[in-house]
């Protein structure tokens, strides 16, 4: 794990921001689960314990109107989220709806046309209590990440009302005057009980957004920062601790054992943490480590966490503990009327801009990689660009690509979906080893990112040890790559600033900016002889 940083200096630049508030909210029988008051008897104490129940999202993304499928079933939208949340807030007056970050960035045109602001709207109408930052809240740079929470006025835009609820990050700090640039921490009352929410966002997030977008703030350890907003909420009497982490972890199923960075963060947190929503790896998460309850609900609005606590009022502490991933069936439930409304209105409105149709799909093109690492989808985008920058080779990095391209009508709304960043093409020169050495740091110490490839064919060996893992290079035409030969390469900005730490790409010489990646794949596609198919041709291969 990481190590600490200096633990006085640290406290000095996390002063106690606090914002007590009283909650409270109508409550409704739901015949569907079990009825509760909020309340219960505890036999030990002999009083009454407290119901509270906390309702989390991660890594919504803006996806406000994308429908994606779960065993063969459609989920996601935030309609269909909100009306799931809405009914689950009903069953119990003591509930708080809480954000683990991501709420924006690669989003749907609906709301990345309108500068991020309908996702933030929706979240405001759906009434969420309390969230944290996500390294994608970065990714228009840290001013307008400002703006969008804290409301304010920007060129694109008239003025912005902002969130309707606080952010909390702990390890985010102001690079001149090293304090936090949001409260680290806020304590909620819930029935007369204090409960304390700190925030965090990963560390690594330099490393995953433009370094433009990050000026003027720096990133502290995500432990050391918790462990500081955990003492002073101790200081101030308060016992039921949540962390909201922007920090990845998953399971393959709710008996699996878990991996990712939060598992090991929980284990060196401070044992009056109770709980830890995590975000980020769009993942799922339930499960125990150390004491602490780990949730994570998927992404996209496709899933939410629902966590049940019981809190003795004497003692202050949480006594119990559970969670549940819920999966947003939209067979399950109507959609919430006015957020189908809202929703309905912004689609009007972004219409004339995203309706073009730029050709028609054979069948579905997909990103889902196969154990080679190659994805038909990743393929179809690399040669669009490698085609219009004219070079011997591109490169894509698979976080990048957000949707699928659907079988039928392709129109400018899902290539838009498809690639939401914006990101400019960047033409530039690497020699043979460069290359190799661009692809042997797909192998990172805590996932393997597999970069989507055109112009290039390669053989790579998980059996080989450390960072050298690629075995033999070719040109599509079965030319072997020479290693101290100059070839021509596409990348997009956002690799050729070392972007998903592929620092090798920083290395390239002669580089010429070329247009918006999503722009090109469109016009690529028009010129397509259609129908519009793509391929698994053998690109990259593992050896067995």
């Amino acid at each position: 794990m990481k190590g600490a940083l200096n633990g006085n200096a640290i406290r000095k630049a996390v002063p106690a921001l606090i914002l007590t508030t009283v909650f409270s909210a109508a409550f409704v029988l739901d015949s569907g689960r079990p009825e509760t008051t909020g309340i219960s008897h505890s036999i030990e104490t002999g009083q009454s314990r407290i119901h509270v129940q906390l309702l989390g999202v991660n890594d919504f993304h803006g996806q406000l109107n994308v429908t994606r499928e779960v065993n063969g079933r459609p989920v996601g939208r935030g309609d269909y989220l909100a009306a799931y949340l809405k009914e689950r807030k009903a069953e119990n007056k003591n509930t708080l709806l809480v954000h683990a970050g991501d709420m924006v960035g690669a989003s749907a045109p609906v709301s990345s046309l309108f500068q991020e602001e309908p996702a933030i709207h929706v979240l405001n109408k759906i009434g969420f209590d309390i969230g944290t930052l996500g390294n994608h809240e970065f990714d228009r740079g840290t001013k307008e990440m400002l703006r969008l929470i804290r409301g304010g006025f920007n060129q694109r835009s008239e003025y912005f009302i902002g969130a309707g609820f606080p952010y909390l990050c702990a390890n985010v700090l102001n690079a001149k005057t090293n304090s936090p640039i949001f409260p680290p921490y806020k304590i909620m009352k819930v029935a007369g009980v204090p409960i304390g929410f700190i925030g965090v966002v990963s560390d690594d997030t330099p490393s995953m957004v433009d370094s433009k977008a990050i000026e003027g703030v720096t990133f502290i350890d995500e432990v050391t920062a918790i462990n500081i907003a955990v003492g002073e909420l101790k200081d101030q009497g308060v016992k039921a601790i949540v962390v909201l982490a922007h920090i990845s972890g998953k399971q393959s199923s709710r008996d699996a054992a878990a991996s990712g960075e939060i598992v090991e963060m929980a284990k060196l947190v401070d044992d009056e943490v109770d709980v830890m929503f995590a975000g980020h790896s769009h993942s799922y998460l339930n499960t125990e480590v150390d004491g602490k309850l780990l949730v994570q609900a998927e992404s996209y609005g496709t899933a939410f966490s629902d966590v049940d606590l019981e809190i003795d009022p004497v003692t202050k502490e949480i006594v119990s503990k559970i969670a549940e991933i819920v999966v947003t069936y939209h067979d399950a439930i109507k959609p919430d009327p006015e957020m189908k409304a809202l929703i309905e209105k912004y689609e009007t409105e972004v219409t004339s801009v995203v309706d073009e149709i730029v050709g028609t799909a054979a069948f579905d093109i997909t990103s889902k990689r196969n154990e080679n690492g190659e994805s038909t989808l990743g393929n179809l985008i690399a040669d669009s660009e490698r085609s219009m920058m004219n070079t011997d080779f591109a490169f894509i990095n698979p976080g990048g690509i957000r949707a699928e391209l659907q079988a039928g009508t392709v129109s400018y709304e899902e290539l838009l979906t498809i690639l939401p960043f914006h990101h400019h093409l960047v033409k530039m020169q690497l020699t043979g080893d460069q290359i190799r050495q661009v692809l042997n740091q797909q192998w990172q110490h805590d996932q393997v990112r597999m970069l989507q490839v055109s112009g290039l064919k390669y053989t790579w060996d998980e059996r080989k040890t450390g960072s050298d893992k690629i075995v033999d290079l070719y040109t599509d035409d079965g030319t072997l790559v020479v290693p101290d030969k100059t070839y021509s390469v596409t990348v997009t900005s956002y690799l050729a600033n070392g972007g998903d730490h592929f620092t090798a790409f920083q290395n390239g010489t002669n580089k010429e900016m070329g247009p918006i990646d999503v722009d090109s794949f469109k016009e690529y596609l028009k010129q397509f002889n259609q129908p519009i198919r793509s391929f698994i041709d053998g690109r990259i291969q593992k050896v067995r």
